[in-house]
């Protein structure tokens, strides 16, 4: 089951597997209240959510990452975001009100993306998680076995006509295309049901 949470500017995802949960994406930093908010409404209890990761590390989707850390929730990092994780924090350190803390990478699982599958299966999750560099280098995509794809910020796929068939948005759609996807869940935009 995938549940929209919705409670700032970008889609947070929540996925229910059958030995835990996962967050896809959260919002910018000081929206904690919110997400919170959201969760009541949702009938979530944050005890619910064992796992968090970020589509990518722009500050829309990771902002609350290291305070929900400290309430007990994993990060996921996967191996080609590595070198991104902190790429926000001197956007947040000019915010001071914010009182935003940097991740710490070191309480988090680092995996590959091809290591994804097996890690998701542990928590009844069938799916896997794909690189999809198509909006930025550290971009990820959530690919579900029953046809859900959470792609965060790539372009919309109508959009892909505009690209070059050599252009890494058009490679990333590619990839995602071949798990076959129904409906198409984006970070910033309403839900795509493909035909």
């Amino acid at each position: 089951m995938v549940l929209t949470l919705r409670y700032g500017n970008t889609n947070t995802y929540f996925i229910n597997g059958s030995n835990g949960g996962i967050l896809v994406d959260t919002d910018w930093a000081g929206t904690l209240q919110s997400f919170y908010s959201a969760l009541k409404v949702n009938k979530i209890r944050i005890d619910n959510i064992q796992y968090v990761f970020a589509t990518h590390y722009h500050p829309d989707h990771m902002g609350l990452i290291s305070e929900l850390m400290e309430n007990g929730i994993t990060l996921i990092l996967f191996d080609v975001q590595k070198d991104f994780v902190h790429f926000s924090d001197s956007i947040f350190a000019k915010e001071k009100y914010l009182l935003y803390k940097p991740i710490d990478e070191s309480k988090a699982v680092c995996i590959s993306c091809d290591a994804s599958r097996s890690f998701l299966k542990k928590l009844g999750i069938n799916g896997e998680v794909i690189h999809t560099p198509g909006h930025s280098d550290d971009s990820v995509s959530l690919m579900l076995d029953e046809g859900f794809a959470i792609v965060g910020d790539l372009d919309p796929l109508p959009y892909m006509e505009a690209y070059s068939p050599d252009d890494r948005r058009q490679k990333s759609w590619k990839h995602i295309l071949v798990h076959n996807p129904k409906r198409i869940l984006y970070a910033h935009a309403n839900e795509q049901v493909l035909e």
